[in-house]
């Protein structure tokens, strides 16, 4: 979809990190922006900063792992807007640990927001797509929806869920609504918040959650040296309009790629 001006994108998970460089991206190709996010105040403060900045944007308290309140968020924008046109289906929180010791509480939200979310996304949007013809879907995974480390057993299976959906969907959308595009995000580090997503776990962080302030800063020292999310949603605009699939957006995420697939075949 080469041609984004006065067009329509939905954002979940838009008011911080890269759901939001997304909105300021596309409000600067001129597009209506609709976001969805669990965070009244953190949402409020990115609809204004948008409408600041000249953007049409209108933002819906959203938990994207209820599909009713996903369809509300879809009828938002239609009442707004009209319809949409590009769907971010980018909501994401991080949990881990030991796959053997993560609580079940923390794979049941972590799969919720990071899988639910998509599969009611899914559900939500798509059909309207379909049945106009044009549009373009972005799925937030991750590399390590492609490269799995140790110690992060919830949030790799939710984005290798999230890869897995959406080539998924791309080959179905190919033959079913050709006009219509499907890119997976997959980075790697990006400047955002998910190191302290917790905070917007409902009934609160649990005891493994709570660490102490100079670890809470060191955390985020380190996410603060990473990539800029505004290259990541750069990168974004560019596989909508080219109609790119597979977004990897570090240099070394092809080289972590074909060390996983050696891996696979044996061959180290």
């Amino acid at each position: 979809m080469e041609d984004l001006q006065g067009r329509v994108a939905i954002i979940t998970g838009g008011a911080s990190g890269i759901g939001l460089a997304m909105a300021q991206r596309f409000a600067a190709e001129g597009m209506n922006i609709v976001l969805g996010d669990i965070e009244q105040g953190a949402l409020d403060a990115a609809v204004a900063g948008l409408r600041d900045g000249g953007a049409s944007a209108v933002g819906a308290l959203v938990d994207v792992s209820d599909p009713v309140q996903m369809t509300t968020l879809a009828d938002a924008a239609r009442d707004e807007f009209g319809g949409y046109h590009v769907v971010c289906l980018n909501a994401g929180v991080g949990g881990g640990g030991l796959s053997w010791e993560a609580d079940l509480a923390t794979w049941k939200w972590v799969l919720d927001v990071n899988l639910w979310g998509i599969i009611n996304g899914l559900h939500a949007f798509v059909p309207q797509l379909v049945d106009q013809k044009v549009g373009h879907v972005v799925i937030t995974a991750s590399l390590a929806g492609l490269v799995y480390g140790p110690g992060m057993g919830p949030y790799n299976a939710s984005k290798a869920a999230a890869v897995a959906i959406g080539e998924t969907l791309a080959s179905e959308l190919a033959a079913a609504a050709p006009e219509v595009g499907v890119s997976i995000l997959c980075p790697a580090w990006v400047n955002t918040k998910i190191y302290d997503s917790a905070r917007n776990r409902p009934g609160g962080r649990i005891d493994a959650e709570e660490v102490d302030d100079s670890t809470r800063a060191e955390a985020a020292a380190f996410f603060a040296g990473s990539m800029p999310a505004s290259e990541v949603a750069d990168a974004v605009a560019d596989a909508v309009r080219t109609r790119r699939l597979h977004i990897l957006t570090h240099d070394f995420s092809e080289q972590a790629l074909r060390g996983r697939l050696a891996q696979v075949l044996g061959e180290v």
